[in-house]
Protein backbone atom coordinates (compact mmCIF):
# COMPACT_ATOMS: atom_id res chain seq x y z
CA UNK A 1 0.00 0.00 0.00
CA UNK A 2 1.26 3.18 -0.11
CA UNK A 3 2.29 5.72 2.15
CA UNK A 4 -1.29 7.90 2.45
CA UNK A 5 -3.34 4.62 2.54
CA UNK A 6 -0.76 3.57 5.67
CA UNK A 7 -1.67 6.95 7.66
CA UNK A 8 -5.68 6.45 7.48
CA UNK A 9 -4.68 2.81 9.08
CA UNK A 10 -2.60 5.09 11.27
CA UNK A 11 -5.22 7.19 12.88
CA UNK A 12 -7.61 4.23 13.11
CA UNK A 13 -4.95 2.76 15.70
CA UNK A 14 -2.88 0.05 13.43
CA UNK A 15 0.94 -0.32 13.31
CA UNK A 16 2.37 -0.23 9.89
CA UNK A 17 5.71 -0.87 8.88
CA UNK A 18 7.60 -1.32 4.92
CA UNK A 19 8.77 -4.54 3.91
CA UNK A 20 12.06 -2.23 2.25
CA UNK A 21 13.19 -1.72 5.89
CA UNK A 22 15.91 -3.92 7.07
CA UNK A 23 15.44 -3.61 10.69
CA UNK A 24 13.63 -6.26 11.72
CA UNK A 25 10.49 -5.73 14.26
CA UNK A 26 10.30 -1.87 13.58
CA UNK A 27 7.20 -0.52 12.98
CA UNK A 28 5.39 3.25 12.70
CA UNK A 29 2.52 4.02 15.64
CA UNK A 30 -0.26 7.08 15.08
CA UNK A 31 0.10 9.40 19.24
CA UNK A 32 -3.10 11.19 19.50
CA UNK A 33 -1.02 13.21 21.75
CA UNK A 34 -2.13 15.71 23.93
CA UNK A 35 -3.87 18.66 22.83
CA UNK A 36 -6.31 19.81 25.78
CA UNK A 37 -2.71 19.47 27.65
CA UNK A 38 -0.99 16.85 30.22
CA UNK A 39 0.93 18.33 33.41
CA UNK A 40 4.63 17.99 32.30
CA UNK A 41 6.68 15.12 34.18
CA UNK A 42 10.28 16.49 35.77
CA UNK A 43 12.13 15.96 32.48
CA UNK A 44 10.15 17.29 30.44
CA UNK A 45 9.92 20.36 32.35
CA UNK A 46 13.78 20.65 32.45
CA UNK A 47 13.68 20.24 28.72
CA UNK A 48 11.45 23.58 28.45
CA UNK A 49 12.19 25.60 31.67
CA UNK A 50 8.76 24.78 32.99
CA UNK A 51 7.77 23.70 36.53
CA UNK A 52 6.43 19.87 37.38
CA UNK A 53 3.15 19.84 36.61
CA UNK A 54 2.20 22.82 34.55
CA UNK A 55 0.13 22.01 31.89
CA UNK A 56 1.88 21.01 28.33
CA UNK A 57 0.17 20.62 25.11
CA UNK A 58 1.34 18.24 22.84
CA UNK A 59 -0.02 17.60 19.31
CA UNK A 60 -0.81 14.52 17.47
CA UNK A 61 2.92 12.91 15.98
CA UNK A 62 3.91 9.21 14.75
CA UNK A 63 6.46 7.48 16.62
CA UNK A 64 8.59 4.26 15.47
CA UNK A 65 9.79 1.28 17.34
CA UNK A 66 13.24 1.12 16.56
CA UNK A 67 15.52 -2.51 16.23
CA UNK A 68 16.72 -1.88 19.78
CA UNK A 69 13.33 -2.12 20.89
CA UNK A 70 13.59 2.00 22.05
CA UNK A 71 10.84 4.57 20.80
CA UNK A 72 11.35 8.16 19.12
CA UNK A 73 9.02 10.44 17.35
CA UNK A 74 9.48 9.80 13.58
CA UNK A 75 9.32 11.67 10.64
CA UNK A 76 9.08 9.68 7.38
CA UNK A 77 11.75 10.30 4.57
CA UNK A 78 11.07 11.33 0.94
CA UNK A 79 11.40 7.59 0.60
CA UNK A 80 8.95 6.58 2.71
CA UNK A 81 6.69 8.87 1.42
CA UNK A 82 6.91 7.45 -2.24
CA UNK A 83 7.35 3.69 -1.19
CA UNK A 84 4.38 1.78 -2.03
CA UNK A 85 5.68 -1.39 0.05
CA UNK A 86 3.89 -0.50 3.26
CA UNK A 87 2.30 -3.02 5.01
CA UNK A 88 0.15 -3.77 8.54
CA UNK A 89 2.09 -4.97 11.14
CA UNK A 90 0.73 -7.43 13.67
Amino acid sequence: MNFGQAVELLKRGKKVSRKGWNGKGMFVVYQKGYPQGIQCNKQTAEAWGLNEGDLFKVEPYLQIRMVNGSHAMWVPSINDVLAEDWEITD
